[in-house]
């Protein structure tokens, strides 16, 4: 609980590093965007997968569904919490979970529907000399990704569990860290996205993440005070009878 400044000083030394990596090897619609996307791209100018079953229904849909499941269970032990001591100490978390999953989708929504970025698909164009993109096609509305901020959001177990629990910390990151990507490598197949919605979609997560989490550390930091003290010999048998 003394890692405060060299913990957000770090934070802050890894966002902005990634932030300049991503500002000059990963701009929207870059070399490596238009590379990773050409090859899911046929004769005809269009994504083969774009209607693929696995990666329009499994992903797209039943993924995101078990993460919306995950994340309204969080919710329903913070009501349970109310009402059955048990789940009291874990009040704080199991609310603070459920709200920043749904902040960091939300937000990622906002912007998306206010960007002027085009999907993939409604760029390609087809001509002689074979397939190119024009950018000044497609209505915008699809930067940064939303399906893949439904895996990065999970990322905020690491930030309520990184003091108290390290390894279930490190078990969120990992699974949002996966989950994010996996989700969204298969939109950028089906030409829904390129990487560098992904990767922005991730960078901006984290950091909303670690921004409220600066906010609210004292709260994260009293809590594991308190449930040590009730959880102590000492302050146990002070109430025994």
């Amino acid at each position: 609980m003394t890692d405060s400044f060299p913990f957000f000083f770090k934070q802050c030394c890894l966002l902005s590093i990634s932030f300049i990596v991503l500002l000059l090897f990963f701009p929207i619609g870059g070399k490596i965007d238009l590379m990773l996307s050409q090859p899911w791209i046929n004769d005809q100018g269009l994504f083969f997968l774009k209607h693929s079953w696995a990666l329009e229904v499994l992903n797209h849909q039943y993924v995101k569904h078990l993460i919306i499941f995950c994340d309204v269970l969080f919710f329903l032990a913070w009501l349970a919490s109310f009402k059955i001591p048990k789940y009291r100490s874990t009040r704080w978390q199991n609310g603070y979970f459920f709200m920043m999953v749904i902040l960091s989708v939300s937000i990622i929504g906002i912007l998306k529907a206010h960007s002027s970025h085009s999907c993939p698909w409604d760029l390609t164009v087809v001509s002689d000399t074979g397939i190119s993109w024009n950018f000044i096609k497609g209505s915008g509305h699809c930067f940064p990704g939303g399906h893949a901020s439904s895996g990065f959001a999970l990322m905020v177990g690491y930030f309520i569990f990184r003091l108290s629990d390290p390894p279930r910390a490190y078990f969120y990151l990992t699974a949002g860290i996966i989950l994010g990507f996996a989700m969204g490598w298969a939109q950028m197949m089906r030409g829904a996205h390129f990487i560098s919605h992904n990767l922005w979609t991730a960078w901006i997560i984290w950091a909303l993440n670690l921004v409220i989490y600066r906010v609210t550390y004292h709260h994260f930091v009293s809590q594991i005070v308190h449930n040590e003290f009730n959880s102590s010999p000492i302050c146990n048998s002070k109430f025994k009878t």
